[in-house]
């Protein structure tokens, strides 16, 4: 395995109108940003992702782009933009920006001009199409529910959105568009920026001929899926980015990349580095899906955690490499969906930290994460979000469905859980602003905040400021390879890391309940050392361990 900076590193997610407000709109902004370097350095991360800052109308908060080029007016300027840039790296730290080019703004200039008539020199940078029998050109539905098909008057055809109907997919076919956008990314990495997290990334090559999508059940829309996730040219257009783009810069890249197997990962994350450096995938955030997707929940089990993570582990093992989060701007709060947000918050925040920072690939930390910020529950008219308000309207304001039971749901798995403003102190509004958030604080901020982490030894942030100098500190936590142990425990995740002569035991308490372990005869070694734990180990290292609830440990084994 090739040895590379951004295996290394650790990631910080911020999300730009969440993070800090600096001028009192409600809104968080880049000085916000600015002003938090330090916070930063202090953690101990070495990449910082920010969310979109572009220019746009914000109907997805951000990810609906009107300017590529230009910041947008509630977040600063471009002299801020380089302002923060040139903080991060006075402070050794790197930036990744977001990139959104699946899609544009429908304020987009190229929009614009795309709709004035069929004739129009921009009308083949999106995907237009005559309707069918007075209806839209095939059935696929939104992820934001409904048609993803929104109808032109103007020229009488209909243009396809997989997300908002102001989100227009950018058609890739074209190769205009595809030099546009390379010669936009040439433009960001020569104003110094060290790599991008490319949103949806696998959603930009379509089946020609955009064929119906098959109807789960009786109903308007199907799911379209199949014809726009990894389509048939998506490795040829990121091949292509990557010849005439990635190649030629020192970088970190990831794509987001919804809907795909292990052996796709291998080709978008192939160690050959034609392509990209890692992808998200989604299936340990499906875990908790039932059959009706996202909103139709279950209960997630231990053992599918342990079986996904580790097809994962194993599958990229020399082919590629795991990018690992369990949260982010668009999932719930990871303590609150994989630990216990209430009696064990700070101690199943510190295990969850562990156990995926000892996985093999490159952690990310979603703002608030290392002080152990929580899911909220509000009322539907406090919500925000384009996908929970839409989702509720068609289940329960037009479909009749229980509110109750879509508000569980909604309580459970809403994106804006994650978008609550970060919780800097006890005192009004978190810290975030002196005027009104843009979204509700989470009323747990009295207790729950950075200053009240950073004055105690034993909170989370301190906890995670360790995991990232052991990461430093250790190759094998970087580079060791992955097995799993105690594969049937039905409390405990364990797994090794070999590098050299050095083995990582790393054993994770999922339950709230005491667990007993007795580890294979397998692990041979010389010498223990207990690298990490959250909470005081008194009895030294046997093969036969008690694990208190929640409770998560890490030997440095040597042969």
């Amino acid at each position: 395995m090739e040895k590379a900076w951004w295996k290394e590193s650790v990631v910080y997610q911020i999300y730009p109108r969440s993070f800090k407000d600096s001028n009192g709109d409600g809104i968080g902004d880049l000085q916000g940003i600015i002003a938090k370097l330090d916070y930063l350095k202090k953690l101990g991360v070495d990449i910082v992702w920010l969310s979109p800052v572009y220019k746009s109308p914000n109907d997805d908060n951000g990810y609906d782009i009107s300017d590529y080029r230009d910041i947008m007016d509630e977040f600063g300027t471009m002299a801020d933009w380089d302002e923060l840039l040139a903080g991060l790296h006075e402070r050794g730290m790197k930036l990744m920006m977001d990139l959104v080019v699946n899609h544009s703004s429908d304020e987009h200039a190229w929009f614009i001009e795309s709709r004035k008539s069929k004739e129009n020199d921009y009308r083949d940078y999106y995907i237009w199409r005559p309707g069918k029998n007075r209806k839209e050109p095939n059935n696929w539905v939104s992820f934001f529910s409904g048609s993803a098909w929104q109808y032109d008057k103007a020229t009488d055809e209909y243009y396809l959105h997989l997300f908002s109907k102001k989100q227009p997919d950018l058609n890739w076919e074209n190769e205009t568009v595809r030099r546009e956008v390379y010669d936009m990314m040439t433009w960001w990495l020569d104003r110094g920026i060290d790599g991008f997290r490319m949103d949806v990334i696998n959603m930009i090559s379509k089946v020609e001929g955009l064929p119906d999508g098959h109807q789960q059940e009786e109903g308007e829309y199907a799911w379209g899926g199949d014809y726009f996730l990894n389509g048939p040219r998506v490795h040829e257009y990121l091949q292509e980015m990557n010849r005439e783009v990635l190649s030629k810069y020192d970088i970190m890249t990831v794509g987001e990349c919804p809907g795909t197997s292990v052996e796709d990962a291998q080709r978008y994350a192939n160690s050959e580095g034609t392509e990209l450096n890692m992808i998200f995938t989604f299936e340990h955030m499906d875990l908790d899906a039932g059959p009706g997707g996202k909103w139709d929940m279950r209960p997630w089990q231990l053992q599918e955690l342990k079986k996904v993570m580790s097809k994962w582990q194993y599958g990229l093992e020399g082919k590629g490499w795991n990018s690992l989060y369990l949260n982010n701007h668009d999932q719930a709060r990871m303590v609150s969906r994989f630990g216990d947000d209430r009696e064990y918050r700070v101690k199943s925040a510190k295990m969850l930290g562990t156990f995926l920072h000892m996985l093999k690939g490159t952690p990310y930390i979603y703002q608030g994460e290392e002080i152990g910020m929580t899911n909220v529950q509000f009322d539907i008219t406090e919500y925000n979000d384009l996908e929970i308000l839409n989702m509720y309207e068609e289940r329960v304001t037009k479909g009749g469905g229980n509110h109750a039971k879509v508000m569980e749901a909604i309580h459970a798995k809403s994106r804006d859980n994650a978008r609550t403003p970060m919780q800097w102190d006890a005192g009004e509004n978190a810290g975030f602003t002196t005027g009104i958030p843009w979204l509700k604080v989470n009323p747990n901020c009295s207790d729950i905040n950075v200053e009240q982490a950073l004055n105690d030894p034993n909170s989370v942030f301190y906890y995670y400021q360790k995991l990232i100098k052991l990461r430093k500190q250790y190759e094998v936590i970087v580079y060791g390879t992955y097995e799993l142990i105690l594969k049937e425990h039905l409390q405990v995740y364990a797994y090794t890391r070999r590098f050299v002569d050095q083995i990582l035991l790393v054993i994770n308490n999922f339950s709230a309940e005491t667990a007993q372990c007795q580890l294979p005869e397998g692990i041979k070694y010389k010498s223990v050392e207990l690298l990490i734990s959250n909470e005081p180990v008194k009895e030294g290292f046997t093969p036969s361990i008690t694990l208190t609830p929640y409770e998560s440990r890490v030997y440095l084994l040597k042969q």
